[in-house]
């Protein structure tokens, strides 16, 4: 639990940058924004964070690997709607394998109103057929659930939610 709290620590001080920064940032699409995250974790974890890795079924976009197993999978996605989210929290259950205990959803938002956006992400996340319990998170614009694996209803999966404001 440390390191992924470290882990998603690191990527929220990089979010403040972008926040602090807002022309270094303007225009990067998904990609773009990914590779500043690595940048970032690799300083951390010594090269073990990489992008558009194998993993179970499919490329996650962040994944760390310590000792010969994953400690970290994150997906990364533009804020598009509800929907969004289903096919986002479908997708990255489709990167872990039931060994998989700790991930992430990184949403980029463009569109003005950061704080309803947050209200739909939670509400979309909430409403996701794999969730079993929400749990309590500090951070305004993140939110935590547990989720059960695809093929495994006893086996959980903590998910931390973060949505990031990113310049236009």
């Amino acid at each position: 639990m440390e390191e992924y709290e470290h882990i998603l620590k690191v990527i929220s001080n990089m979010v403040a940058v972008m926040e602090r920064s807002p022309k270094a940032f303007k225009g990067m699409k998904e990609e773009d924004l990914r590779q500043h995250f690595l940048v970032q974790l690799n300083g951390q974890y010594e090269g073990q964070a990489t992008g558009e890795t194998f993993n179970f079924e499919g490329k996650t976009d962040i994944l760390i690997r310590s000792e010969g197993r994953n400690i970290f999978i994150a997906e990364c996605k533009f804020w598009d709607g509800p929907e969004s989210i289903t096919k986002a929290i479908d997708q990255l259950l489709g990167y872990t394998s039931w060994r998989d205990t700790k991930a992430a959803l990184l949403i980029f938002n463009r569109q003005k109103n950061l704080s309803a956006v947050v209200q739909k992400v939670r509400g979309a996340v909430n409403a996701h057929h794999n969730v079993v319990r929400e749990l309590s998170y500090p951070l305004e614009t993140g939110h935590r659930v547990v989720l059960h694996h695809r093929n495994d209803k006893e086996r959980e999966l903590m998910c931390t939610v973060l949505v990031f404001d990113v310049p236009t």
